[in-house]
C-alpha cells in the first residue's frame, strides 16, 4: 500500500524518527546512505536551537504505512538543502519522486531573478536517485562542496599519540568553561569575522542532546588553560557507532598536531566504549588530509544536485 505523507507534529515524531534512522543505518550495513541519528540530533539541538536553521514542524515530512510505521523522512539542514531518508525495503522511484515534489513545494529558497532554488544531496554511487534527479531537471551544483562521509573500522588497537609540549587533552569542563568553548568554536570557524558577533549562550543546548557525554566532549588546552582545539563525539550504543561533530582548532594553535592528537584520543575512547565504527564528514582539502591521517580513509561522497524552480 502507498505510504501516506504528513508533516512533523510533536516530540513523539522526534523520537520515532531517531529510532527509524537507527533502524535503516543497521539495515544498510551501517553505510551512510542515510543520516545517523546523531546528525539529526545535532541539527535539532544546534542547527535549529542555536543557529535558527529551520524548524522541525516546517522542515520535516514523514511518510508512513497505515500501521504508522515510518518508511521515509524528508528533512532540510541548511536553507534550501535537503536529504531523503528512505527505508531500504520501501525504496521506489515513485516514492522518491513524491519526496522531490514535496521538497520543491515547501523547502526551496529565493535566488536571483525571482527564482527559487533547491539542493538535493545524492550519494555518488546512487544511480537510481541520480537518474531521477536528472529527469526532474537537477544538475550537480557548485554552491555546495561535495560532502565526504568518512569512516574507520575500530577493530585494531589504537596507539595513543603524544601531545605537543605545552598542551593537554581532557574532557570538557563544567558550566564555567562554556564561554571559553564557545569562543574557541568562533575562532576556529569564523577566523576572519569580528569578535563583536561572538555569542556564548548556546553551549547548554549542545549538552541537552540525547547522546551528549562529557567524557566524549574533548578539548586541548594550553599551559594557560585556554582551549586550543576541540572535538565532540556522539556515541550510539545501539548501532555501536560514533560520529565526530564538530572538530576544530583555533587558528593561533594550528600546526601543532592538535587535531590529529585529539581525534586519536577520541577514537581510543570510542573503542573502549565498544564502538566499532567511527564517522566524520569533510568537505575541504585540509579536513580530508587531517581525517586521513588518523585512518578515516574509507568514504562515500554526497553530491549536491541543484534545480531552480
Amino acid at each position: 500500500m502507498k505510504p501516506i505523507m504528513r508533516r512533523y507534529q510533536n516530540d513523539n515524531d522526534y523520537w520515532n524518527i531517531r529510532s527509524f534512522l537507527r533502524e535503516i543505518l543497521l539495515l544498510n550495513n551501517r553505510d551512510q546512505v542515510s543520516w545517523e541519528t546523531a546528525r539529526f540530533d545535532y541539527w535539532r539541538w544546534h542547527g535549529i536551537l542555536n543557529m535558527k536553521d529551520g524548524t522541525l514542524e516546517d522542515d520535516v515530512f514523514i511518510w508512513e504505512t497505515n500501521g504508522d510505521e515510518i518508511v521515509a523522512v524528508l528533512n532540510r539542514e541548511a536553507p534550501g538543502s535537503v536529504f531523503l531518508q528512505i527505508h531500504p525495503h520501501f525504496r521506489r522511484t515513485e516514492l522518491e519522486g513524491e519526496m522531490l515534489s514535496v521538497a520543491e513545494r515547501n523547502l526551496t529558497v529565493p535566488v536571483r531573478n525571482n527564482h527559487r532554488s533547491l539542493h538535493v544531496w545524492a550519494e555518488r554511487e546512487d544511480t537510481q536517485l541520480k537518474e531521477l534527479l536528472k529527469n526532474h531537471g537537477y544538475a550537480i551544483g557548485d554552491r555546495w562542496k561535495p560532502e565526504y562521509q568518512r569512516r574507520r573500522i575500530l577493530a585494531e588497537p589504537i596507539s595513543s599519540l603524544p601531545v605537543t609540549d605545552g598542551y593537554t587533552i581532557r574532557s570538557m569542563g563544567d558550566i564555567e568553561e562554556h564561554h571559553a568553548r564557545c569562543f574557541a568554536s568562533w575562532r576556529a570557524f569564523h577566523p576572519d569575522d569580528s569578535d563583536k558577533n561572538f555569542l556564548d549562550d548556546w553551549y547548554p543546548n549542545i549538552q541537552r542532546a540525547p547522546f551528549y557525554r562529557r567524557d566524549l566532549d574533548l578539548v586541548a588546552v594550553d599551559v594557560n588553560g585556554a582551549i586550543a582545539a576541540f572535538c565532540t563525539i556522539w556515541f550510539d550504543d545501539a548501532t555501536r557507532t560514533g560520529l565526530f561533530e564538530p572538530v576544530g582548532t583555533v587558528p593561533e594553535h594550528q600546526r601543532h598536531g592538535l587535531g590529529k592528537a585529539i581525534l586519536t584520543e577520541g577514537l581510543i575512547r570510542l573503542q573502549r566504549l565498544g564502538a566499532d565504527i567511527a564517522y566524520v564528514g569533510s568537505s575541504s582539502d585540509a579536513a580530508h588530509a587531517l581525517y586521513a591521517s588518523v585512518e578515516l580513509k574509507e568514504y562515500r561522497v554526497l553530491e549536491p544536485w541543484t534545480k531552480e524552480v
